[in-house]
C-alpha cells in the first residue's frame, strides 16, 4: 500500500479485518517493523482522537514521531499557485512539502474542507500535493472528502458487535450549530457499501451526499422509518453538498436529534458516533450513556485501524 486515502487503498476488507484483530490481541507484535523509521503528522486542523490514536499506533510499531501543527508551530503556509505572496504567509506548501519529506519516512495529513469552493475541496488539493511532492507514503488523517482511519475503525467496531452476518446499519443526519464537512459521512458510506451491509442513509431533503459515496445505500427521508429494525445507528451532522447550498445549514430541526424515541423502533441497536459529539443536539444524554452506546470502544479502535495502515505503509518502503 503506497498511500491511504480511501477504502480502495486498503484492499481486501476481510484480510484487513483479520490483521486488525490480530494486532488488537497483540499490539506490539510488530514493534520492530518501524524501528528507525519516522512518522510526521501534519495538522492543518484540530484533533484529539486522530492525534492520540495515530501517535500511539506509531509507537506500537516502534516508530519515531514528529508532530507539526501548521499555523501554530510553523510558518503559515500558502497553498494556492500563482499568488503574490505579500500577505501573512511567508512559505509556500510546494517548498514546505519536500522539505518535510526529507525528515521522515511516512506522512499523515489532516486538512478539512474550507467550504469556499466545492471543486477545490473535492479535488483534495492539499492532500494530493503531499502525495505528489513529498516523495513519501502519505495517509489521510481526515481530508476534505473522507476520513478513512475513522471509517476503518467503525468497520472494526461493527464486526466486533454485530449479531448477524449482514446487519442493518443506518447513518442518520442530526442537527448541529455549525456547518460541518461531509468527510465522515462520505467515508462511512463508502466503507459500509464496500462491506455490503444492509445500509440506509437518512436525512432531511437538501442534504443529499455525492452519489459516488451514496453508492448502493437506500436513502430514506423519514428518519423513523429508516430506524425500523436497525442493528447499528451512526449519527453525524453534515452541511449541504449540492449546488449553491454547498457548505450551508439548511435545517436545525431538533426532531432529528437521536433520542429514545427513535431508538425504540430499532432492533436494540448500538449507537455510534465518531466524536466529538454535541450532546442533546446530535444525541440525547440518555442514548449516548446507555448500555447500547459503543462510542468509546469505537474511538479505541482508532488505534487499531491506524496501526494496520502504518504497518502496511512501512512495509511498502521495502
Amino acid at each position: 500500500m503506497k498511500n491511504f486515502t480511501c477504502v480502495q487503498d486498503i484492499g481486501d476488507l476481510d484480510t484487513a479485518l483479520q490483521e486488525a484483530f490480530e494486532i488488537k490481541k497483540e499490539r506490539f507484535k510488530y514493534v520492530e517493523t518501524g524501528r528507525n523509521k519516522t512518522l510526521m503528522m501534519i495538522f492543518f486542523n484540530s484533533s484529539l482522537r486522530t492525534r492520540l490514536s495515530t501517535q500511539k499506533a506509531a509507537l506500537n510499531l516502534g516508530m519515531n514521531v514528529i508532530v507539526l501543527d501548521i499555523n501554530q508551530g510553523a510558518w503559515k503556509l500558502e497553498t494556492e499557485r500563482g499568488v503574490i505572496m505579500d500577505g501573512d504567509k511567508p512559505e509556500h506548501l510546494l517548498e514546505a512539502i519536500p522539505v518535510m519529506g526529507c525528515y521522515c519516512d511516512v506522512i499523515g495529513v489532516r486538512s478539512f474542507a474550507r467550504f469556499e469552493d466545492r471543486n477545490y475541496d473535492y479535488e483534495e488539493v492539499i492532500l494530493n500535493q503531499f502525495i505528489k511532492y513529498s516523495g513519501r507514503p502519505v495517509f489521510s488523517m481526515e481530508a476534505a472528502t473522507r476520513h478513512p482511519l475513522q471509517s476503518f475503525a467503525d468497520l472494526i467496531t461493527i464486526e466486533e458487535y454485530k449479531k448477524t452476518a449482514r446487519p442493518k446499519v443506518v447513518m442518520t443526519w442530526a442537527p448541529h450549530p455549525r456547518a460541518l464537512p461531509q468527510a465522515v459521512p462520505n467515508s462511512f458510506a463508502e466503507w459500509m457499501n464496500a462491506a455490503d451491509y444492509d445500509f440506509v442513509i437518512t436525512h432531511p431533503e437538501g442534504y443529499e451526499l455525492d452519489s459516488k459515496f451514496v453508492g448502493n445505500a437506500r436513502v430514506e427521508y423519514d428518519q423513523m422509518k429508516a430506524f425500523e429494525g436497525a442493528d447499528f445507528v451512526y449519527a453525524k451532522n453534515w452541511a449541504a453538498y449540492t449546488g449553491d447550498n454547498y457548505g450551508k445549514i439548511l435545517c436545525t430541526d431538533r426532531a432529528w436529534t437521536v433520542s429514545d424515541r427513535q431508538m425504540a423502533v430499532t432492533n436494540n441497536a448500538y449507537f455510534m458516533h465518531c466524536l466529538p459529539v454535541r450532546r442533546n443536539m446530535i444525541v440525547t444524554d440518555e442514548v449516548i450513556e446507555s448500555p447500547q452506546s459503543i462510542v468509546i470502544p469505537e474511538a479505541a479502535n482508532r488505534e487499531i485501524s491506524a496501526t494496520v495502515v502504518l504497518k502496511r505503509l512501512i512495509e511498502s518502503l521495502g
